[in-house]
């Protein structure tokens, strides 16, 4: 019994073996093969930080057309919401009865010429009597004074005169002060208009300019300090005399596709605020831009400074860090955290935290864990790894 009892322990024993041994060879079979990933190393070019802000758009000129004289309205000579260039007649008040007030003060005119004349040959007689004693020079200093005025009155009567001409031919016929679109009328014909140059004078119509057409929009103490610092002691941002280029887009447009300049930056931070008011000017040959409309500014917020790059799909986050896999010589991928900026045409600027020569995981980073070993199945470039460029993308601090 002991023998058989043995036996059958050494072949329980090799039976176990043997599974044992298969088990770690289906084991081994069965292990895993490393991720493959696709490699690329950072783009290195010259880029400017930009900053966006919201703003509107505001009319260079800006008139209220309104009257002068008072009067029946006769004509209007528009087209509400037109194009009108300056000097284009607009309104045309009731001319009656200026032309009579313009002849009435010909008249005075002529009179007071008429007695003007008179008291110049009086005194021209009188300067002959009085040499011979037969006035005294009471009469004749009488004389004298009675000319000057007629003189005075003459003057007077000119003024009158050039007054009714104005009213007649100036006040009484509204025009264009200048180029630019007309709202609409405000006033219709018939109605009496009020005229004067106080707050009580009658609004007819308002006229803005079209082109050039300004931006308006502020930004906060911080960046005003930024933009001064990088300016340099030409003062660019601080006196709008550097010009600066700046791009815009409109809310139902993909890129900052219209360029201006800008000219003009507050002297004063508001207080209640925190901010200042910036100011640009763009062409506006079509007159698709409006005051009052809506847009989105870029702001260079930089100098140029040398800075890498790799395509958004390369990141990753850890909580609030950002991180980018690398592969080093023996396969492995690690882990390196990073500070990005800004997107630049479709690829996000890298400001720390990565080398140039290091081969970053720009596919399959979902694949790929830090201190995995890894297959590098292709050599690509960010640029090939990139999505299309967005345009409205704002830079990451």
């Amino acid at each position: 019994m002991a023998i058989a009892d043995t036996a059958r322990w050494a072949a329980a024993l090799s039976i176990a073996a043997a599974l044992t041994g298969c088990g770690q060879s289906q084991q081994q079979a069965a292990a895993p093969a490393p991720p493959s990933v696709t490699v690329a190393s950072p783009v290195q070019r010259t880029v400017v930080d930009q900053d966006e802000y919201v703003g509107r758009f505001v009319a260079v000129d800006s008139v209220d057309v309104r009257a002068r004289v008072s009067g029946y309205l006769t004509e209007i000579r528009f087209t509400d919401g037109q194009m009108v260039k300056k000097g284009d007649l607009l309104f045309v008040i009731d001319h009656r009865p200026f032309q009579i007030a313009l002849d009435q003060m010909r008249a005075n005119l002529a009179q007071a010429r008429a007695n003007l004349a008179f008291t110049e040959a009086d005194l021209a007689r009188g300067q002959e009597l009085v040499h011979n004693k037969t006035i005294t020079e009471q009469t004749y200093d009488q004389r004298m004074q009675a000319k000057r005025v007629a003189e005075a009155s003459v003057a007077a009567q000119e003024a009158m005169l050039h007054a009714a001409e104005l009213d007649l031919n100036e006040y009484s016929e509204l025009r264009a002060p200048i180029d630019g679109r007309i709202g609409d009328r405000r006033v219709s014909v018939g109605n009496l208009v009020n005229g004067g140059f106080g707050g009580n004078s009658t609004l007819l119509a308002t006229i803005v300019s079209v082109d050039p057409i300004r931006f308006e929009f502020t930004f906060d103490e911080a960046s005003y300090l930024r933009y001064q610092r990088f300016a340099g002691a030409s003062a660019q941002m601080a006196s709008g005399q550097g010009g600066v280029t700046v791009a815009l887009k409109l809310i139902d447009e993909p890129d900052f596709q219209h360029t201006g300049r800008m000219d003009f930056v507050d002297n004063v931070i508001d207080r209640s605020s925190g901010t200042i008011r910036g100011r640009a000017v763009f062409a506006n040959p079509g007159a698709i831009f409006t005051p009052g409309m809506f847009g989105r500014v870029r702001v260079p917020g930089s100098p140029p400074y040398t800075a890498l790059l790799v395509p958004d799909a390369a990141i990753g986050t850890e909580q609030a860090r950002k991180f980018v896999l690398v592969v080093d010589d023996g396969g492995v991928a690690r882990q390196k955290y990073v500070t990005l900026g800004q997107l630049d045409d479709g690829l996000r600027v890298v400001k720390d935290g990565l080398a140039p020569g290091d081969r970053v995981i720009v596919k399959g980073l979902m694949r790929a864990r830090s201190g995995m070993k890894v297959a590098v199945e292709a050599q690509g470039t960010p640029a090939a790894s990139a999505p299309p460029k967005q345009a409205d993308q704002v830079k990451a601090d």
